[in-house]
């Protein structure tokens, strides 16, 4: 698929390195910045980097997370290797977007 959101809150523990063998996705989205997926966080992102190894092709990944995580500063850093070598981009987002007295991160996908 183009755009794979990945599950949120107690469904976040579904997501491991079997769900991402089956659903291959040029971009995956991580959000729901809440307590409950930040403590699967780690695990998810790991089943990420296994389950791409195992496509056995050459395809490009994006990972666009839409919330700060001190969790996943510290897979990036960690890992940032490996991701080179399997072709995973974490997404960051300087931009900014105002909207209704709101501003909030942003950044955009094409396909």
């Amino acid at each position: 698929v183009d755009l794979a959101y990945l599950p949120g809150s107690w469904s976040a523990r579904t997501v491991d390195e079997e769900f991402f063998r089956r659903v291959r996705s040029l971009c995956y989205v991580v959000s729901g910045d809440d307590h409950l997926k930040e403590g699967v966080l780690r695990a998810l992102l790991d089943a990420l980097l296994a389950g791409k190894h195992q496509w056995g092709t050459d395809i490009q990944v994006t990972l666009i997370p839409t919330f700060d995580s001190l969790v996943m500063h510290e897979w990036y850093q960690e890992t940032h290797e490996r991701q080179q070598e399997l072709g995973i981009t974490v997404l960051g987002s300087n931009s900014t977007v105002a909207m209704q007295d709101e501003t909030f991160p942003a950044c955009k996908v094409e396909f």
